[in-house]
């Protein structure tokens, strides 16, 4: 695992400043402790900072071939690679270490840019070749590892985090379209960033720069294949789906196994994490070190069931529970990400990254099995609402919600209340919009009246509902399958650009490695082709997955509800964080932003704190991006 950057000029007799790809580099430093790395020749410029997994002594970067004609910088895992080195090697390449950033270099020369199809793992990558004058970036199938570019005029940029970019002088203009964005899904989808300069390179995706004719061509090499009609697999033996699954499963968890330096696993309870351990367990030779986070506001403590599931396999395992001082861990928290980034989970994931990173330098976490195999309420509701429009309008569109909207609301974890009034709120609508409304925060609406009169991009012609983020890939995946459909969505959009991206950050601010093996390539695959009835049987969430499961789990972890990673923000906001809140939130703090209007926030503010409604999330995504515009804007 690493961080990478680098720098090309268009112009071939301009030299690259070494200095300034060091000072890309350094950045980087969390995400590779252990050794750097820097190739600076004519008109290209790569960096690398290494935290060293596999081949610890010779495993390099920079990387290059034989005759050094082909270099490459590389962050992630290639867990198929000791069967390309066999391939290759017996093709006539020739190795010197035995590293998987290797195999790399050998598969682009036999392959050319069909390379990047040959590997199953989580990557980010860049290769120079210096015979045809051309840089390659390609980014893992589904955008497990992150990579960001910007195509400027004179030259071409890139590196695992956007704080790599910045040592050049980019311009950090705001994208409005991005905060519009952030402000609906506490996240800023790609392939935009929160600075206009800047773009994230897509997961599946590879581009080519040719120094020759100056040109960028950005192209999708993998999608996630199209889910089988049930009534062609009707009458398929279930058993064999089953097998097939477990199988896989097993097989991404051995491979995800492998490493040179000690691994071990996230451990939350839920189902996804506990399978997860329990496959771990059958092929370890010694007990699974396991490491879970707990609040002592106790419908948010999953700790007793992680200890249910430790217990049952004899690991040894790792509990912090997280004390009120909410202030510094959520700053600390917010200081992992490069653009504003509101999904309260990543403080649980911050403090547990942190937590394992002192044992161990590798960790298996169950992230993404929601949407592989369907684990969210959003699916539940999705098939409700279909009978929900049958209701006369006035019940369904007005009456119903103004009696939601009476139901007292509470702090406490997923509440009924919470639930029945984002139930309501969207029920109404189609299909997409009433799934994109139980995931959004702000509404259109809402961000209307938010922006500021002065700021004159977020009050132009140019915004658009950030629905249509969701819709282009819904419109890419026709089907009849419309729990499948939705799957893709958000396996387009939540699992990479929230999710993963939590995932990544937090860890990687510990230099830690965190592998997801139910995003092996193998079963990703498998199990996208079923139809969703296998996934979402009625309204039973993860169908599939809990028939395997059943015999390697406690009946207790079988049976408990979705979950999730939620952290207590609806009481800390009245509590640890009040006085960050009153200090980030203040009319002369966003009125110096320039982009919200000061007597909104106070409005908003005002409401929450006298019980009038529950502002809690909209708040803390204010305070977030308040936090993030102090860093890089001020």
């Amino acid at each position: 695992m690493c961080g990478i950057c680098g720098k090309v000029y268009y112009d071939w007799d301009r030299p690259v400043e070494r200095e300034i790809v060091g000072s890309m580099r350094d950045t980087l430093l969390h995400r590779g402790p252990d050794e750097q790395g820097m190739f600076v020749k004519g008109q290209v410029g790569l960096g690398s900072a290494r935290l060293s997994i596999i081949d610890v002594e010779h495993g390099h970067q920079p990387l290059c071939n034989e005759d050094g004609t082909v270099w490459t910088v590389y962050n992630g895992e290639v867990y198929n690679f000791p069967q390309l080195r066999e391939r290759l090697e017996r093709a006539g390449h020739r190795f010197t270490t035995h590293s998987d950033t290797e195999t790399i270099v050998h598969l682009y020369e036999e392959e050319g840019d069909d390379f990047v199809r040959s590997l199953n793992g989580m990557f980010a990558l860049a290769i120079w070749d210096e015979r045809r004058r051309r840089l390659v970036l390609a980014r893992d199938h589904l955008g497990i590892k992150p990579l960001f570019y910007a195509q400027l005029g004179d030259r071409l940029l890139f590196g695992s985090e956007i704080k790599a970019l910045l040592p050049d002088g980019i311009d950090r203009r705001i994208d409005p379209l991005a905060l519009h964005d952030y402000l609906s899904l506490n996240y800023v989808p790609g392939p935009r960033t929160i600075f206009a300069a800047i773009r994230k390179l897509l997961p599946g995706h590879l581009l080519a720069f040719d120094a020759g004719t100056r040109q960028v061509e950005v192209n999708r090499f993998w999608d996630l294949p199209r889910s089988t009609p049930a009534s062609q697999t009707r009458g398929r033996n279930s058993e064999d789906v089953e097998g097939t699954l477990l199988t896989l499963l097993r097989e991404a968890v051995h491979d995800q196994m492998v490493s040179d330096v000690p691994v071990g696993a996230f451990l939350s309870g839920g189902i996804d994490s506990s399978v997860v351990v329990a496959l771990m367990s059958e092929v370890s030779g010694q007990p699974v070190r396991t490491f879970s986070v707990g609040f002592q506001e106790q419908s948010y403590n999953e700790l007793p069931y992680a200890k249910i599931v430790a217990d049952r396999f004899h690991t040894d395992h790792h509990e912090l529970v997280l004390e009120p001082r909410a202030h510094d861990i959520v700053t600390a928290m917010a200081g992992c990400f490069d653009e504003p980034f509101a999904d309260s989970s990543a403080v649980a994931v911050y403090a547990v990254s942190k937590l394992a990173s002192g044992h161990v330098k590798v960790a298996l976490s169950g992230d993404g099995g929601d949407e592989l195999f369907g684990g969210y309420y959003t699916y539940q509701a999705d098939k409700l609402a279909a009978l929900y429009r049958r209701l006369p309008k006035t019940v369904g569109a007005r009456l119903l919600p103004r009696l939601a909207d009476m139901v007292p609301t509470s702090d406490r974890k997923v509440s009924l209340d919470f639930k029945l009034k984002r139930f309501v709120s969207g029920a109404s609508l189609p299909p997409l919009p009433a799934h994109v409304a139980w995931k959004t925060f702000l509404s259109e609406d809402m961000k209307s009246r938010l922006y500021s009169p002065l700021a004159g991009d977020l009050n132009g012609t140019s915004l658009r509902p950030t629905v249509e983020v969701m819709q282009e890939h819904y419109d890419a995946y026709p089907t009849d399958d419309f729990i499948n459909r939705l799957l893709y969505v958000d396996t387009k959009v939540q699992l990479v650009d929230d999710m993963l991206t939590k995932v990544d950050r937090t860890s990687m601010a510990h230099s830690l490695e965190v592998r997801v093996p139910l995003l092996d390539l193998r079963l990703v695959e498998f199990v996208s082709q079923l139809p969703s009835d296998l996934k979402v049987r009625r309204l039973q969430l993860k169908y599939l997955l809990k028939k395997v499961a059943a015999p390697l789990l406690p009946e207790e972890i079988l049976r408990r509800p979705k979950a999730g990673f939620h952290v207590p923000i609806p009481l800390w906001i009245k509590t640890d964080l009040a006085d960050l809140v009153a200090d980030r939130l203040s009319p002369r703090v966003i009125a110096e932003q320039g982009l919200f209007d000061p007597q909104v926030v106070t409005g908003i503010l005002e409401a929450h704190q006298r019980g009038r409604r529950d502002h809690s999330r909209n708040i803390w995504s204010l305070l977030i991006f308040g936090l993030w515009y102090e860093r890089y804007m001020n």
